[in-house]
């Protein structure tokens, strides 16, 4: 059931991973984690091309492929679920570079869904840090932001903004809406 698929969205360096990671350790939640960086580390570690600075198609068709994957895999396993992104985020890179977005994105965008309520963790430039595998500017990280907002709200989902906090309040704020 997606209503059991829960997204926290946003641009890179908003503290996703970071909160999602405490909510696994700390709460036992089930998550997902981004689909970008594991590709990127992936892809240097076998010397690919699949990267954003590299190669923006081939990088948007392995985020599609793990989005698909790891949606499926969710749903079988069963229970409650915290992805880092989802299909709807890869609809939104492929906006955001100005890449051809095939119909099957399109399709798999609108009718895979998850549930209704996706959280949106906002450009925060105080924590914001660039890594091996984040290479954006701040200005960047805010056009990803907005453009995964105006992407999930085109698709009807509903966005609570994550406040600007620290891990342990921003961690209930999400166990508060899911309910737990």
């Amino acid at each position: 059931m997606s209503e059991s698929l829960i997204v926290i969205t946003g641009g890179p360096g908003a503290g996703k991973s970071t909160l999602l990671d405490h909510l696994h350790r700390h709460h036992g939640l089930n998550i997902v984690e981004e689909g970008g960086r594991a590709i990127i580390r992936e892809q240097l570690a076998s010397g690919g091309d699949a990267l954003p600075w590299a190669n923006r198609e081939a990088f948007c068709r392995e985020m599609f492929e793990h989005a698909l994957t790891t949606r499926e895999q969710a749903l079988d396993s069963g229970g409650l679920w915290l992805f880092d992104r989802g299909l709807p985020d890869v609809l939104g890179y492929a906006r955001l570079c100005g890449l051809a977005v095939p119909e099957e994105l399109q399709i798999a965008a609108r009718k895979l869904r998850y549930a209704r309520t996706v959280f949106l963790a906002p450009a925060w430039e105080a924590i914001y840090r660039n890594d091996a595998e984040r290479r954006q500017d701040f200005a960047e990280a805010q056009r990803t932001a907005a453009m995964m907002t105006k992407v999930y709200e085109e698709l009807g989902y509903r966005l609570l903004e994550l406040p600007l906090g620290g891990l342990e309040e921003r961690a209930e704020f999400v166990l508060m809406r899911c309910l737990l």
